[in-house]
């Protein structure tokens, strides 16, 4: 029946009317609040290049842990700064490194907590790079048992999932053989499966003293244009024994999470990264949008494209307004 028998304003006609008839709402049960955790005790420094974020010391990270799951967070994802940087970036699969020291925090106070880490290199290397650099080029397969034995190391520590963001091919069954060879078999594997090689990363490597020192990174991470190839990124790691597979970034990539909703049927993460979350800062502060909505309504599109699990470093601002 068309207009005027069918008139579609009618399930717009108030607010109550809206949240009833809606088909897609962000509650605080989505999202994974990331924070940097440092070497040192007693620091909260802020993040020049990222607004409202921090880099914690072991002993300070926990008590901001547990303000996100006071407001209904379920998750945490950590990632770390070395004392030192070196070639091989040794200090990734430290047992007493920044990551792990902030995992046993956080489990002691708030043991209920879902810990994610991140497994990477980057930030531990000299070079930058995520990956073992010979005669100039990243090695993949020299790789893979380093990232293992840093994955080992956070599960050892208390970790609940470890989270590849690396991009090198067999590392998900790599880190799960050495998880399972550990004795650590219920500890998950959340896959950076379809991470591109995004512009929208500066802030982010300002913040985690990540950015490579030569070349980039896109002999590793996806090219922009790529969308077929995700799929096959995905369906490899969920064959390697990924529990929850990711797209990276959310934002200027939701046809390919929209993509990866119809096809695969496993839980579906997405990063709604540093870049896209101080575009909606800067525009903010030159009076242009309203930050809270924006963010809202920016969380709302990657659920609605498909995701089940969002991080976001909005998570603790949009739950506070969803249950304030």
């Amino acid at each position: 029946m068309a207009f005027p028998h069918t008139r579609l304003r009618r399930l717009r006609t108030s607010p109550a009317m809206r949240r009833l008839v809606r088909s897609t709402q962000v509650t605080p049960d989505d999202l994974v609040y990331p924070l940097f955790a440092c070497p040192g005790r007693d620091v909260r420094e802020p993040i020049a290049s990222m607004t409202g974020c921090y880099h914690f010391s072991p002993d300070r990270i926990a008590a901001e842990a547990a303000e996100a799951a006071s407001l209904g967070i379920p998750a945490v994802l950590l990632f770390g700064l070395p004392q030192a940087k070196d070639a091989t970036g040794s200090e990734a699969w430290a047992d007493d490194n920044a990551v792990c020291q902030a995992v046993r925090a956080i489990k002691q106070t708030v043991p209920d907590l879902v810990v994610i880490t991140d497994v990477c290199l980057c930030a531990y290397t000299d070079h930058g790079h995520c990956g073992v650099v010979r005669d100039g080029r990243i090695d993949n397969d020299a790789t893979l048992e380093p990232l293992a034995r840093t994955a080992v190391a956070h599960a050892r520590a208390g970790a609940d999932l470890v989270a590849p963001s690396d991009m090198m091919d067999g590392r998900v069954a790599a880190i799960r053989r050495a998880l399972d060879d550990e004795g650590l078999i219920e500890v998950g594997i959340l896959s950076y499966a379809a991470k591109y090689a995004s512009a929208f990363y500066g802030p982010f490597r300002e913040a985690a003293h990540s950015a490579p020192g030569f070349g980039d990174r896109k002999t590793y991470q996806m090219d922009l244009a790529a969308d077929h190839q995700a799929l096959r990124e995905i369906e490899l790691d969920i064959a390697e024994g990924a529990d929850i597979v990711m797209v990276k970034p959310a934002l200027a990539y939701l046809d390919i999470l929209c993509r990866a909703r119809e096809r695969f049927d496993v839980p579906l993460a997405a990063y709604n990264v540093s870049g896209e979350y101080m575009m909606l800062h800067a525009a903010a502060e030159a009076g242009l949008v309203d930050l809270e909505a924006c963010a809202l309504e920016v969380l709302t599109a990657i659920k609605r494209a498909g995701a089940d699990i969002i991080i976001t470093y909005f998570a603790k601002d949009v739950a506070r307004r969803l249950h304030p």
